[in-house]
């Protein structure tokens, strides 16, 4: 039964909100894994003895896919048939606002881990400004999950 408050649609823009979480979040994730393993593989020629240290910025880009993760398994397990328009709207920002802030901080993640790895190989004081710096492209990511775990639990 379908009313002004509960449209038959509505479930729709919720299922919207959970793809979106971990569709855009593992964008990110895979572009932050994939460039800064690149680089990882680039430096590991030169140093092989700096792999294990190296692999910092890919373990970062795979925490980004596990916010998306979990705010659609939040969003999955709060669907029912008969969910509000004014709800699932909140599901859809919930889910657009971790999955477009962890591709943002996906891409940062890996910009800055291809650099900071490279630029460790040749100069090993380099390696904490990398790690501070992929700590502030994280929290970028972390902003989006905080935001939606505020969403998703009006």
């Amino acid at each position: 039964m379908s009313t002004s408050e509960t449209p038959e649609y509505s479930p729709f823009f919720a299922v919207m909100g959970a793809s979106a979480a971990m569709v855009f979040s593992a964008l990110g994730a895979a572009y932050g894994t994939a460039k800064s393993g690149t680089g990882i593989a680039a430096m590991s020629v030169m140093r092989p003895e700096l792999i294990m240290k190296s692999i910092i910025p890919v373990v970062m880009a795979g925490i980004i896919a596990i916010y998306g993760l979990v705010v659609a398994v939040l969003i999955a397990n709060s669907l029912t048939d008969k969910i509000s328009l004014f709800k699932s709207f909140l599901q859809l920002g919930a889910g657009l606002s971790v999955g477009l802030s962890g591709l943002a901080a996906g891409f940062a993640i890996g910009i800055v881990g291809d650099a900071g790895v490279r630029g460790t190989a040749q100069q090993p004081r380099l390696f904490v400004g990398m790690i501070l710096i992929l700590i502030f492209a994280e929290v970028l990511g972390l902003y989006g999950l905080i935001v939606a775990l505020i969403l998703s639990t009006k």
